[in-house]
């Protein structure tokens, strides 16, 4: 299974390579790879179906408990078909819708990443892993949709779905931290059979909130529904992909497979049933105010990711039965029409169904493909989406709960047969309409077609044979769900029952609905100002927000002063650590200090020092000051039995000084660039940071919290590192990777240093030109030398822009006989030119 997500990448790795020499061909080549990987996992459903679970180990980080296991139990592998095998139809369908586009090659190389991390995503045991590829998702999903990305639509369309699921997958990571913490592993197979009752935690609540965000987030669950809708802005191969059958359920499979640990509870039932009826109708709702072909299936699509969200929250064994054959019958249905929908955009030039009519004669086997896979997302036999819904009304009343849930489904159910008959009938029924002449308008090549024909047979097939399709696919699925064996089967025909006559209403009002579509509509044009002030409004305003925060912080405490941001850093660690220090930690220290004369004196030295270089106004001087201050930490150095650290500390301050000096010495003294008051406040902050150091260090004296590392590093410096140098041995191989960091710090300041050494500003390139550095002498000037400075730079000015202007003018007048409009030319010059030689005003 490792090896299967492998391939795809690989094949990603490989596709620019291959179009190269097979252009838009590459995707037909590239179908063979989901292809192959579809037919190798549907060799496991008898396996799968007999109930066993497939597991194959591989260890990543075994340190942090992190694995690449991957397991194959019934709602995996129904996952993994469904992206494999959808995958392989879109691949062959861009291959010819995006014909001639010169970044297909682009397209298909993210195309396969997304595919690689989806099917790694339903894969994967452990959450990290499962995490890394969700985050892989997203990214992936933002260069898919922003494909068009010369389009502002789309860039805006891009960044809002990466922005929403970016954000939910941090609290995503946040409930996995906690969810490990709780279950002491991060393997999901360890958590599901588990003996410790994680519902019965005290961070229950908090994990299963956090891990909800990334779900609902992901899936498009309301509030955070308006992204997908918006990301109808991607080319239709995107679309018939990500927002059918893979990315936007990768939300619904996490709660799917994190239910039998975390569902049953009062808290799971409430959150899911309510969040999904409202995300249901939200759908429903929207879908039949929109007249757009790929919006209409955008927000049918989110209604049934919220009838998913409500079956899980339901939770009993029928509404596990009516979950995975809802599922598939939705990503059978949907992806068909999805791609029929960019054939229609594609052949007619419109996908506004209000522009479209009588296209069936043109396309004929697109309208009765758009027919029979619309009857499915009805749910009018004998397709399985039929079946499905059944299933869907039976639970509900099986299920203990308030009848408004009821009122919600089928007020949803009947605005989706709605939708349905508007996308079956509007664009090819009636008299002809569209953009392109009807001459132009004709059957797409066979690649756009082959996937719509088969997924509509499917859904045919599995609605007149519905318990193979129950007995091989959604059976073990369910169980997977469940956690045990549910006990149900898939019919077509029930007999004469309430969700049969529940089903039947829903039809008939759908179909008067539909009747009166164009002037519902318009009646609905009232609750526009509420749809415009619904959840998206709320994420402009966030992203307002965060450019308000932004702008305030970078005015306060980004504004370019070095002493500002010191003194922000100084003061929030002492606030930070004082905070902890007074509140956690009783505050005792050992003042038993005894110091010989000459420790005395070496400290006095260091203080003195200190204070030196704070107060005096010379570079060359604070320079200096600096430099004893590290004279006299080598010299406690060596006071303390560590003469080879005080001889490199007296080496690196010998070489800072030079440096610095020959740097300083260039510049001006110090200037009065502070007030009194500043300085004092300065000052105070700077004795709140010596205070608090103070205290820790006295604090920490007797504090020994661990062994000492120190008699680790003298046992084994020479045995495993063969140095008997204990200094260099912790530099050069304990702490190697932090030594060639100073290493790289120290050779970008000499890069430094040597640049400003031989940094001439009077020699350098522009020096001389109006715009250059004004260099002005270090004696204090009077008015009169500023002014006669002034004139001497705009006398400069002057010399330049006349040779520049004589320059064009010899350029004109060799071009005067070729270009009619030199003449225009030569005579702006000649004004420009006066105008410079106008005398200048004092």
């Amino acid at each position: 299974m490792q090896l299967a997500v492998l391939v795809i990448y690989l094949a990603a790795l490989f596709t620019p390579w291959l179009f190269v020499r097979h252009q838009h061909r590459t995707a037909y080549l590239m179908a063979l790879v989901p292809a192959a990987l579809t037919v190798w996992f549907a060799m496991h459903i008898p396996e799968v179906a007999a109930g066993a679970t497939l597991v194959q180990e591989f260890q990543w980080v075994p340190g942090l408990d992190i694995s690449f296991t991957m397991v194959l139990d019934g709602l995996s592998l129904m996952f993994a078909l469904l992206i494999c095998g959808i995958g392989t139809f879109v691949v062959l369908y861009a291959g010819a819708y995006l014909k001639g586009n010169a970044a297909q090659n682009r397209f298909l190389v993210v195309l396969l990443a997304f595919m690689g991390s989806m099917l790694g995503l339903v894969l994967a045991d452990n959450l990290i892993t499962l995490f890394v590829f969700w985050e892989l998702t997203s990214i992936t999903s933002y260069l898919l949709i922003g494909f068009n990305h010369q389009s502002a639509e789309a860039r805006k369309a891009a960044l809002q779905g990466l922005i929403v699921t970016v954000a939910g997958g941090l609290a995503l990571l946040a409930g996995f931290a906690m969810l490990g913490m709780m279950a002491g592993s991060f393997s999901i197979q360890e958590i599901l059979s588990s003996s410790s009752a994680i519902n019965q935690h005290h961070l229950y609540s908090a994990m299963l909130i956090c891990v909800l965000l990334g779900a609902f987030t992901k899936s498009a669950q309301f509030p955070f529904h308006f992204w997908l809708p918006n990301a109808m802005a991607a080319p239709t191969p995107v679309s018939a992909y990500l927002h059918s059958a893979t990315m936007v359920k990768a939300g619904i499979y996490l709660l799917a497979r994190l239910q039998p640990e975390l569902g049953g509870t009062q808290l799971w039932i409430v959150v899911l049933t309510t969040f999904g009826a409202v995300t249901m109708l939200t759908g429903a709702f929207m879908a039949i105010r929109s007249t757009d072909l790929k919006k209409l299936l955008a927000y049918s699509t989110v209604m049934a990711l919220g009838t998913l969200t409500l079956l899980l929250g339901i939770g009993t064994e029928l509404a596990m039965l009516a979950f995975a054959a809802y599922l598939l019958a939705h990503s059978l249905y949907k992806g068909a029409l999805f791609m029929l929908a960019g054939i229609v955009d594609h052949e007619a030039g419109s996908r506004d169904v209000t522009e479209l009519g009588g296209l069936r004669k043109n396309l004929p086997l697109t309208a009765l493909l758009v027919g029979v896979a619309a009857l499915s997302l009805a749910g009018i036999p004998p397709l399985f989406g039929f079946v499905a819904k059944e299933l869907l009304l039976e639970s509900m009343l099986d299920g203990a709960f308030h009848s408004f849930i009821y009122v919600l489904v089928m007020v949803a159910s009947i605005f989706v047969v709605t939708v349905a008959s508007v996308i079956a009938l509007r664009p090819f029924f009636g008299a002809f309409k569209a953009p392109k002449e009807r001459e132009k308008i004709h059957e797409p090549p066979v690649a756009m077609l082959v996937g719509p024909v088969i997924l509509v047979i499917l859904s045919l097939f599995a609605g007149l044979m519905p318990a193979l399709a129950g007995g091989w696919i959604t059976q073990p699925a369910s169980n997977a769900v469940a956690g045990f064996t549910v006990e149900g089967y898939l019919a077509l025909w029930h007999g004469l029952n309430l969700p049969l006559l529940l089903s039947a209403i829903s039809i008939a009002a759908g179909l008067v609905l539909f009747k009166y579509w164009d002037a519902a509509r318009s009646k609905m044009k009232v609750l526009d100002p509420i749809v415009a002030r619904g959840p998206e409004r709320g994420y402009f305003w966030f992203m307002d927000a965060i450019v308000w925060v932004a702008e305030w912080q970078t005015r306060k405490l980004q504004n370019g002063s070095m002493r500002n941001y010191m003194r922000t850093i100084v003061l929030v660690f002492v606030g930070l650590t004082g905070y902890t220090l007074l509140t956690r930690y009783q505050l005792h220290w050992n003042w038993d200090v005894s110091l010989y004369f000459h420790e005395f004196i070496a400290v006095g030295i260091l203080v003195a020092a200190g204070g030196a270089a704070c107060l005096t106004h010379s570079r060359l001087g604070s320079v200096a000051a600096m430099g004893a201050v590290g004279f006299s930490v080598a010299l406690i150095f060596i006071l303390f039995s560590a003469p080879d650290l005080g001889i490199t500390q007296i080496l690196i301050e010998t070489l800072t000084v030079i440096l610095l000096v020959l740097v300083l010495f260039r510049l001006p003294s110090f200037s009065n660039i502070s007030t009194t008051r500043e300085r004092i406040r300065d000052a105070a902050v700077a004795l709140l940071a010596g205070v608090l150091i103070t205290f820790l260090i006295m604090i920490t004296i007797d504090v020994q919290l661990f062994e000492p590392i120190s008699g680790y590093m003298i046992e084994n410096s020479y045995p495993l590192a063969h140095g008997r140098n204990i200094v260099n041995v912790i530099l050069v191989d304990y702490r190697a990777l932090d030594t060639l960091g100073e290493i790289f710090v120290l050779a970008l300041a000499a890069m430094g240093v040597y640049a400003m050494i031989k940094f001439n500003p009077e020699t350098s390139p522009g020096a001389n030109h109006y715009a250059g550095t004004l260099i002005l002498p270090k004696k204090e000037l009077n008015e009169k030398d500023i002014v006669h400075s002034l004139e001497e730079i705009h006398q400069k000015m002057l010399e330049e822009q006349n040779i520049v202007t004589a320059g064009s003018d010899n350029d004109s007048d060799d071009e005067a006989d070729e270009d009619p409009y030199t003449t225009d030319r030569d005579e702006q010059n000649g004004d420009d030119q006066e105008s410079d030689n106008r005398e200048p005003r004092s």
